[in-house]
């Protein structure tokens, strides 16, 4: 699989229309794996004599890892090391993924338009490079050019450093990449890089703004979405 280190060369749709690339965020956004991610949490700090309510959700969704773990420990005062709490997370999380990872409505369909256009993706996601790898099985590593982990950049989201690396390694100008991401952490990083962005909330609210279209799901994102927003930040 095509990590971060070697540059990839690519152009746009062929239309005209200001796309070069599509960069996708993985959790949330093309597989439901929110909902292990916030069970793995949930039956941890339930062993730790700790309850984990809805509103610690909105707080704790898009990650990174760093801030969930600092939220967690700060807002329970559970008695448990920061690493340890992450290994644990970890640990759980990947157990919950052995049984395969389901696909959000409309990825799989998204995914198999850009490749039939020959349209650039690339995964972008915090999540750590041996959970994507995982992840990977079920959502197909040949759908994408390259992906970006959380643990391969000086600054995961809502860093603009993802994005950022991830437009550099395509020769792409950001802002005619476009960025589907379903959390506020997540869109706050691909505005920081000067992406437009189409967000489908998971779990949190997320507002329309400028060069920001916000949508039901993945089933509303079509060719015709994605060169506009791109075209309209050319």
């Amino acid at each position: 699989m095509t990590t971060v280190s070697t540059p990839v060369r690519v152009g746009g749709d062929g239309e005209g229309s200001g796309l070069q690339a599509v960069l996708l965020d993985m959790d949330g956004t093309l597989v439901d794996t929110e909902d292990f991610w916030w069970q793995a949490e949930v039956d941890l700090f339930a062993e730790l004599g700790h309850r984990l309510t809805a509103e610690d959700r909105t707080h704790v969704v898009g990650g990174p890892m760093t801030r969930v773990i600092d939220y967690l420990l700060t807002r329970t005062g559970a008695a448990i090391r920061p690493a340890d709490l992450g290994a644990q997370i970890n640990r759980r999380f990947v157990d919950l993924l052995a049984g395969g990872v389901p696909l959000m409505p409309g990825a799989e369909r998204l995914l198999n338009t850009l490749a039939a256009h020959s349209i650039p993706a690339a995964l972008v996601s915090a999540s750590h490079r041996h959970i994507i790898d995982i992840v990977l099985r079920s959502l197909g590593a040949q759908n994408f050019a390259f992906t970006v982990a959380g643990d391969e950049v000086p600054r995961t989201k809502p860093f603009p450093d993802p994005y950022l690396t991830a437009a550099a390694r395509l020769g792409a100008d950001p802002a005619r990449c476009v960025v589907v991401e379903d959390t506020p952490t997540g869109v706050a990083a691909a505005e920081a890089a000067g992406c437009p962005v189409i967000a489908v909330p998971s779990i949190a609210a997320i507002e329309p703004g400028p060069g920001r279209l916000v949508l039901p799901s993945l089933e509303h994102v079509d060719l015709d979405v994605l060169r506009t927003l791109a075209g309209a930040r050319v």
